[in-house]
């Protein structure tokens, strides 16, 4: 039988309004332990800010990041996942898409999400990547 999103994914995702301020994002995720946050605009999920959207949108192009919000670096093209589709299907969206990671979302709600790390450590947990993956962080 396949393996489905659902059974690789993380759930509970960590949502932020689309007026957060970077600064407070960038902590959230630090706190976490997390590369990525999904943005929401009130019931809608509109976009994903990654560490290095903070870094390349945000980071780079201001010298203070006082007004800058996730509205202004998140990523607005968001390709997902549905918790009941099959698990092959998303890697090779992600794949076909260079992206890292994806929300899982359950009608237009997010409730997860899939990384490569979470694909790498349960369908080849011998290989770097999952070791990296499953790694206690640096920070």
């Amino acid at each position: 039988m396949a393996q489905l999103v659902r059974e690789l994914m993380t759930d509970r995702p960590v949502t932020l309004s689309a007026d957060t301020p970077v600064q407070q994002a960038a902590t959230t995720m630090r706190d976490a332990g997390i590369g990525a946050v999904l943005v929401m605009d009130g019931d809608e999920m509109c976009g994903i800010v990654t560490d290095r959207d903070i870094v390349v949108r945000a980071l780079a192009d201001r010298s203070d990041l006082s007004g800058c919000t996730l509205r202004e670096v998140c990523s607005e093209r968001l390709v997902t996942a549905r918790p009941d589709e099959e698990a092959g299907n998303a890697i090779a969206r992600m794949r076909e898409h260079a992206v890292r990671r994806i929300p899982v979302l359950d009608g237009e709600r997010p409730i997860g999400m899939l990384s490569i790390g979470d694909a790498a450590t349960d369908r080849d947990p011998n290989s770097a990547l999952a070791d990296i993956s499953a790694a206690r962080g640096n920070t």
